[in-house]
């Protein structure tokens, strides 16, 4: 039993062989007398502003937001705004009622005047020696008070007076006319969306390369297929010493309003940019630890496979960086590496940009080779 397995063993390895030879020979001999294998290539991509990429998820805020509260307890009298209006700073939102507060206004202001009156008759009579300057201090100090007393009625009308703090957008109104308005109470809200703030984490890692001013990239499922771009415009202090990531903070442009705080967004920078080569990943053949590539060279018999080791760099999905062993110009083999060698002759069915299906090359010269 056990002769028998060694037996097939022996045979399967010498057809396995065999075929290999046979597909080694078919591709291009030393003499060159072989069927040129076919393979699809690809040109090597320069691409000009090329970077380790940062993504990250971040929340939309306004650029300025409130919750409009009142810190008074009173009766609603004109509410002068509706849901959504786009009010100016210091416009006239909400007044309450303040009968009681404008009469005890006029009735300070009439004692102000009599008090104001009298303290300028003790000032002449003062300076005419007829009474003693302790009368006009009292007097002075009787006037001060009701000047006091004045400016804390005008301050609690105020109060009963809601204004827009600055210029934005008022979201739904929470009140109506004639209603009790509780001190803390939320009326509405105000936001100014003119643009839009996006908080974010970012890996410590990144530190010496995020600037304020620097550019990036944003995306939300909101509006697919949509890319807003915007300005990095500051960087937290402290690093987080659990997660070690830093929270950042950038700038989006939102004329059209459309952006709303509270949406998820991913945000995209990139870090050390450079001019750099890239290659699809399929080109690439791991031997070991060395990373190796099949580099089209064209001579007088027609194109063949030239291996060439590569040091690779930063990847990407479906591309990697080659930091040597490459030029531009050059093209190498992504498919149909399996059969090729150094110093093949080959046949080159197109070349892939990216664009089109590999299937498309195989299909064309299937129906050539029919």
């Amino acid at each position: 039993m056990k002769s028998e397995y060694s037996y097939a063993f022996r045979l399967y390895r010498f057809a396995w062989v065999l075929t290999l030879i046979t597909s080694r020979a078919l591709a291009q001999g030393p003499g060159g007398t072989g069927r040129p294998l076919p393979v699809v290539v690809a040109a090597v991509d320069v691409r000009e502003a090329f970077g380790e990429p940062l993504e990250a998820l971040g929340t939309t805020l306004a650029r300025e937001a409130v919750m409009l509260t009142s810190n008074v307890t009173e009766f609603a009298e004109d509410i002068l705004f509706d849901d959504g209006d786009e009010v100016e700073a210091g416009q006239v939102l909400v007044r309450m009622r303040d009968d009681g507060l404008r009469a005890e206004l006029k009735a300070a202001k009439a004692t102000f005047d009599e008090r104001q009156a009298a303290f300028i008759r003790a000032k002449e009579l003062v300076e005419r020696q007829a009474v003693s300057s302790a009368t006009l201090q009292e007097r002075e100090a009787a006037l001060r008070q009701i000047e006091g007393q004045i400016e804390e009625i005008e301050s609690r009308i105020r109060d009963r007076t809601l204004t827009a703090p600055f210029s934005g957008i008022l979201g739904i109104r929470r009140i109506s006319p004639g209603a009790l308005i509780t001190a803390g109470e939320p009326l509405t809200t105000l936001d100014d969306l003119s643009s839009i703030r996006v908080e974010f984490e970012a890996p410590s890692v990144f530190l010496s390369a995020l600037r304020s001013g620097m550019e990036l990239e944003a995306t939300s499922d909101a509006f697919p297929g949509e890319t807003f771009r915007g300005t990095l415009t500051h960087i937290d202090t402290r690093i987080d010493p659990v997660t070690r990531t830093l929270q950042a903070r950038a700038m989006f442009p939102n004329e059209d309003g459309r952006l709303r705080p509270g949406l998820l967004m991913r945000v995209s920078l990139t870090r050390n940019e450079r001019q750099a080569l890239l290659i699809p990943e399929g080109a690439v053949v791991q031997r070991g630890r060395r990373a190796h590539v099949y580099r089209i060279e064209e001579n007088d018999n027609g194109p063949r496979t030239i291996e060439r080791a590569v040091d690779l760099g930063t990847r990407l999905p479906g591309w990697v960086e080659v930091r040597s062993g490459l030029e531009e110009g050059d093209r190498v083999v992504i498919h149909g590496l399996m059969q090729v060698r150094d110093g093949g002759q080959v046949r080159i069915l197109g070349e892939w940009t990216g664009d089109e299906p590999l299937a498309s090359f195989l299909e064309t010269s299937s129906e050539s080779d029919g």
